[in-house]
């Protein structure tokens, strides 16, 4: 499946999306912190056939606006909202991995009548803690600067096809293999979540709404439980064998999840 590739502006913020122009109703998917819209192109792959399905490079990522001086919350959710009306996208299916489902997440909560169904692929409302943004700003700084080769690549961000697509996301330059990203605005865009959890916007939620889980994801029995006794609309799935990268692990898989999910 040919993509194009397509452009929204707000407030001066460049946002890069891959739009399949499919036959069908469309899904909007929205990639993890440090992520790019090309890890969904296996998923992608397989909806095309039935629906149009635009994949974004939020803001901070990829090929989007590298340096944002907004990194709120709210700004991701305005560009989601940006992108469904910039694209003309009818009531997407909006689909999100990780951070980019929690955008997803607040989407739908703050702005109903945009979204049709939610799938959260790895998400949930619950804030993260102080050790949690540590780690994750230590492990960036274990990156290599730049790679050496598009297999070292692959091998340190976890080799197969976890590897892979993270790899995807690097530009070659200078004989090097670079991050598309700069660790300082991943680290702040992660921040509002420290200080607070999301469970009254995740109350608002009133469209459908799907949790994929990976049977060794990060979403614990305590967070999709209360998930599930507060959500209006909400179920669950655990995809064997995978982990919190399940839509590279089992996209096929997760493509089946998204297709077969139904509205109201």
């Amino acid at each position: 499946m040919r993509s194009v590739v397509r452009e929204v502006v707000r407030d001066g913020v460049r946002l890069v999306c891959r739009d399949s122009g499919g036959p069908g109703p469309a899904v909007l998917l929205l990639h993890g912190l440090a992520g790019h819209a090309g890890e969904w192109d296996a998923v992608a792959e397989v909806l095309g056939a039935r629906y149009r399905v635009v994949a974004v490079d939020q803001r901070g990522h990829g090929a989007s606006e590298r340096h944002p001086q907004d990194v709120s919350r709210a700004a991701y959710v305005a560009d989601v909202v940006a992108v469904i009306d910039g694209l003309g996208l009818d009531r997407p299916v909006l689909v999100g991995q990780s951070y980019g489902g929690h955008a997803a997440m607040l989407t739908a909560a703050a702005h109903p009548a945009l979204v049709s169904r939610l799938i959260l692929v790895e998400a949930g409302p619950a804030g993260s803690d102080p050790e949690t943004l540590a780690g994750i700003a230590g492990w960036f700084d274990t990156w290599p600067a730049p790679f050496p080769s598009w297999e070292a690549a692959v091998e340190f961000l976890g080799g197969g096809p976890v590897g892979e697509g993270w790899a995807a996301g690097l530009e070659e330059r200078d004989g090097g293999w670079w991050s598309r990203f700069d660790k300082e605005v991943m680290v702040a865009s992660l921040a509002e979540n420290v200080h607070r959890s999301w469970w009254e916007e995740w109350a608002r939620i009133s469209c459908p709404t799907l949790a994929v889980l990976g049977q060794s994801g990060i979403i614990d029995a305590e967070q999709i439980g209360r998930m599930l006794a507060t959500g209006a609309e909400a179920v669950a799935v655990s995809v064997p064998g995978t982990g919190h990268d399940l839509h590279l692990e089992r996209p096929a898989e997760l493509a089946r999840l998204i297709g077969a999910f139904p509205s109201r």
